[in-house]
């Protein structure tokens, strides 16, 4: 660790804005008169640590330019364990009067789409307490700017476990938002020997997958991590990160399939007819028909998603004449 620890945000944004503008270290650390050993410490962990950084702030500081289209955040969620008093190992049925510490948010990763940091945060420095409002703040804030949400098994999971933890700690709902779950996908257009994200990514993903946490497997991690064990904190911010990094990537080969996808269009300001994934680049592929409609059907030279006209080409004289021969 660093022998200086950045808590001004201007600094750190002026960090960032001289990284971004290719400044090495060295350059940097003359410029801002911090050692170089504090800006490699940041620059290599901010890519995980932003959470507390306004995207507005990012925007005046010319980090990125304002995107068009619609907020797009991939999440995952780490909880504590129930930890109880138990009589036996098999069939147990565990009261409430034997709990003796409840689950919390242990941790959390996000990333927007089309944006290269993820955003990590967690109970390192207070893993001997249930006090979660820190990290519950910085999630909930990204909540509330996202317009979709991309999770695995986050309905019934990530997205029910934030809303209790918000409602038990004063928190009002987040903004709304479209919620994106690739395991319900999974499930509705595919036949996979396992719905899991750790097969899917071993499958599908190139370049992200699962990570596995080897060195403290299975439930090892969250006992070690719940001991303020360092190392084993360090491997679940891995473990965290690499759920989300491989989600996006699955996210990504599996929407043309998605049909259901929310209409990417609503959030242009243009007229273009995009493809789920944001293309323009469309080809006309025939015709869709229903039993009383002929639309346009157009194919994603990108993704290879079909996409269909919404208005119906049939002459009103034609369209009338099959409502009589619809059985």
């Amino acid at each position: 660790m660093s022998s200086m620890k950045l808590k001004d945000n201007d600094t750190k944004l002026l960090i960032i804005k001289y990284d971004s503008n290719g400044y090495s270290q060295a350059e940097i650390s003359q410029k801002t008169g911090i050692p170089t050993s504090t800006i490699n410490d940041f620059l290599n962990r901010r890519a995980y640590q932003q959470w507390w950084l306004d995207y507005d702030e990012k925007v005046i500081a010319g980090v990125m330019p304002i995107p068009e289209g619609p907020k797009i955040l991939t999440l995952d969620v780490e909880t504590a364990p129930i930890l109880s008093s138990v009589w036996r190992l098999f069939k147990e049925n565990i009261g409430i009067n034997q709990i003796e510490q409840d689950w919390y948010l242990l941790s959390w990763a996000a990333k927007w789409f089309h944006e290269n940091e993820v955003l990590y945060q967690d109970k390192r420095d207070s893993w001997n307490s249930e006090d979660d409002y820190e990290l519950l703040l910085g999630v909930h804030k990204l909540l509330d700017e996202a317009d979709i949400l991309i999770t695995q098994n986050g309905k019934n999971f990530d997205e029910k476990k934030l809303n209790t933890r918000f409602i038990l700690n004063g928190l009002k709902p987040p903004s709304s938002y479209r919620h994106i779950d690739t395991l319900e996908i999974a499930k509705r257009h595919f036949g996979f020997s396992s719905n899991k994200l750790e097969y899917m990514t071993d499958r599908l993903c190139k370049k992200y997958k699962k990570s596995k946490h080897i060195k403290f497997p299975g439930f090892e991690l969250w006992k070690e991590c719940l001991k303020g064990n360092p190392a084993a904190w360090d491997e679940m911010e891995e473990y965290n990160i690499f759920d989300v990094l491989s989600l996006e990537e699955l996210y990504i080969i599996i929407r043309p399939w998605y049909k259901n996808h929310p209409n990417i269009n609503l959030y242009f300001k243009d007229n273009d007819v995009r493809c789920r994934c944001g293309s323009v680049n469309l080809k006309q592929n025939g015709y869709a028909y229903t039993n009383l409609s002929k639309f346009v059907k157009w194919t994603c030279q990108d993704c290879g998603a079909e996409v269909r006209d919404r208005v119906n080409v049939l002459p009103k004289n034609k369209r009338e004449t099959l409502k009589g021969n619809v059985l």
